[in-house]
């Protein structure tokens, strides 16, 4: 005797059904649609009319210069300063935190800008590399990396520099132990360490304070 199975038809029937429908209802609303509408969204319009209205005024003075910016919430530090005010001598290494190439001074301690929302610091000072030495004179730091040949490649100097300085104003640089372990977050692939070392101190002894 055949057992019927009464329902399976149907199950597959409404399916079918809801299927149809639903590509049904998607190209209806492609038609509909009006083509200036489609147009905009092709072209990031949306997006763009997003981020405006996402935007909120942040001002801080970097190097000595009032800025005074629309920023969205999420943009850090590092690619504010390269990428809107144009202060490229900030180097963006491994954007995580771990390399130091990205270190500015805020308010005059060493910060990882990479890591930092530009919002969180309004009303603040910032100094990048750029700001450093005073018109056409070098900083110390400059000149001593300079003379002790602490450059190498060239890439994470900038970040080198600005943590050697705060090494000092920060009071580590009592030894050479302490500036290598004040330093260690400053990562030199090319191995110029010795030769940063020599500069630090050179310029702690020379009198640089905190």
């Amino acid at each position: 005797m055949n057992k019927k199975v009464p329902h399976q038809h149907s199950d597959e029937s409404q399916e079918s059904r809801r299927d149809f429908l639903k590509t049904t209802s998607v190209l209806t609303a492609i038609a509909v649609t009006p083509p200036a509408v489609v147009k905009a969204a092709q072209s990031g319009f949306v997006e763009k009319v997003n981020a405006a209205l996402e935007t909120m005024p942040v001002s801080f003075t970097v190097n000595g210069v009032k800025q005074q910016l629309k920023l969205e919430p999420r943009a850090t530090l590092l690619d504010v300063l390269r990428e809107q005010l144009d202060l490229t001598g900030t180097k963006k290494g491994c954007d995580y935190g771990q390399c130091g190439a990205c270190t500015v001074h805020v308010n005059g301690k060493r910060v990882l800008s990479c890591l930092s929302l530009a919002v969180m610091h309004e009303g603040q000072e910032i100094t990048t590399i750029e700001g450093l030495a005073k018109g056409e004179e070098l900083h110390p730091m400059q000149q001593a990396f300079i003379k002790h040949d602490g450059f190498q490649c060239g890439y994470c100097t900038p970040g080198q520099i600005m943590s050697a300085v705060a090494c000092i104003h920060e009071g580590h640089a009592g030894s050479e132990a302490d500036i290598r372990e004040f330093m260690s977050g400053n990562i030199c692939r090319c191995g110029a360490y010795p030769n940063i070392v020599k500069a630090i101190q050179e310029v702690k002894n020379g009198g640089l304070k905190s």
